[in-house]
């Protein structure tokens, strides 16, 4: 009679320091949970690992058994890549240690970190680094991916910010990647996702960021096509320092929002002005109001970074249906707006929304090739969400999500940040790394040339591609 992966685990693994559960332990159910509702997995072993030899031997484990092996950081991704079903779930979430030195202004991060415990570390000191704008949200996923987020146009990407990273490669080796150290695998690993191993700590530099002026800016959904028109002029010359993406959704039914307007279908921009200076955050953001009716909220105000970052999480907690498409785009044509106020107007639940966040500022210092993340030039990144917490509705917002994408697509710049991406192809992969896919798939092949790591937005090793 054969044994189970977990049975041979728990034979096999004898220094493992973490914890190993199988499909008939007790919490099974809530190992195997990820973020999005709508991803229902059934792994083999779920391996909670406490150190970095605990991934190197799970890592061993799984390749040495031919099974499928998914690394989990936050789990917040929308395809669900921190499961598999008859595999390894390789949990990082112990992995929490975060070590802030403000005189180099940097920060060392343990693979299992969320981002609101980065952010309240480094806040001590009145520091930041670009992170997102989902404090739940995994560093490992985020940052790997690419790192899209508040402070975007001010400080770049979260990769632009990646001075060094540990890792267990899928031989179980564990290497450095930095400038200096292995720096194929450091340019790989920023914007190519978990291709190339397991990273068990981040470094990464941080900047002045305390407060910042932030909140929402809202006018009617039906006023779309206006907003959209005089946001997309805008942007592009507003200072670095100031951010602010474009939403279509829906005010949330709690404070600190009038009840009048709660729930009622809106169009806006988010804000975060680096810094605390209302009324040189007012002068920036008034060449848009100024083109527009008064709106229904106006509401940017001083607040510290760390809550201006947590501040959808109450919106967006676990267990909710999720279906998203992306794409980046170039240019934004009135062909567009139009197709965007007709979507993004008639969302199929509150929850479900549009953004797009500004690809400009500090990622253009950045040279397409310096990183694997390669849409340097692009202008933004649209991300089109549906979202509810009910189980019922989640073929209702997968097709909002859908048939919005494929409208706009053809206005895209081809490829897809790929940390907003469902399980879309290879195809798609490769649209998302442009001229950089060739340089990923040879160092695939020189670090995992049997694609153990393939429970991603997958990079296809091939020598001498």
């Amino acid at each position: 009679m054969s044994i189970t992966p977990a049975q041979a685990a728990r034979q096999e693994l004898t220094g493992f320091e973490g914890r190993l559960t199988g499909p008939d332990d007790p919490g099974y159910d809530r190992a195997r949970t990820v973020y999005n509702a709508m991803i229902d997995r059934r792994p083999a072993l779920v391996a909670r690992c406490t150190a970095p030899e605990d991934v190197s031997s799970v890592v061993g484990f799984a390749r040495d058994h031919g099974l499928p092996l998914a690394v989990r950081g936050g789990g917040h991704h929308g395809a669900g890549l921190g499961v598999c079903d008859d595999g390894v779930v390789l949990d990082l979430a112990p992995l929490k240690d975060v070590e802030v030195d403000p005189k180099a202004r940097t920060a060392r991060v343990g693979g299992g970190c969320v981002w609101s415990e980065v952010d309240r570390a480094t806040h001590e000191h009145g520091l930041a680094t670009p992170a997102g704008i989902v404090s739940t949200t995994g560093v490992g996923g985020l940052t790997l991916g690419g790192g899209l987020g508040h402070l975007t146009r001010a400080h770049g990407l979260t990769v632009d910010n990646l001075l060094g990273a540990d890792l267990v490669l899928a031989s179980g080796d564990q290497v450095r990647a930095s400038a200096t150290e292995n720096p194929d695998l450091y340019w790989a690993i920023r914007g190519g996702g978990g291709n190339f191993g397991v990273v068990t700590s981040f470094l990464f530099r941080l900047h002045e960021v305390s407060t910042v002026v932030a909140g929402p800016t809202f006018w009617p959904a039906e006023l779309g096509a206006d907003v959209l028109a005089a946001y997309r002029d805008f942007i592009p010359h507003a200072p670095r320092e100031l951010n602010g993406f474009f939403m279509f959704g829906s005010v949330p039914p709690a404070p600190p929002f009038p009840e009048e307007l709660r729930l009622r279908g809106v169009c806006g921009v988010m804000w975060c002005r680096v810094g605390d200076d209302t009324e040189l955050a007012a002068t920036e953001m008034a060449p848009l109001l100024s083109a527009l009716p008064a709106p229904l909220l106006h509401a940017p105000a001083p607040m510290p970074h760390p809550v201006l970052q947590s501040a959808f999480d109450a919106v967006y907690p676990p267990g909710d249906q999720w279906y998203w498409r992306a794409d980046f785009v170039d240019e934004i044509p009135d062909e567009a707006v139009a197709l965007h106020a007709r979507f993004g107007a008639e969302p199929p639940t509150w929850k479900s929304g549009m953004h797009l966040y500004p690809i400009d500022g500090a990622v253009h210092d950045v040279a397409p090739t310096d990183t694997a993340w390669g849409y340097r030039d692009t202008g933004w990144a649209s991300v089109f969400a549906g979202v509810d917490s009910d189980p019922a509705n989640a073929e209702l917002v997968k097709n909002w999500s859908v048939e919005y994408s494929d409208a706009l697509h053809p206005y895209s710049a081809g490829g897809a940040y790929v940390n907003m991406m469902m399980d879309e192809g290879q195809e798609r992969v490769r649209a998302g790394y442009r001229g950089n896919h060739p340089r990923l798939a040879r160092t695939k092949a020189a670090y995992d040339p049997a694609n153990l790591f393939r429970v991603n937005q997958n990079i296809q090793p091939v020598q001498g591609a």
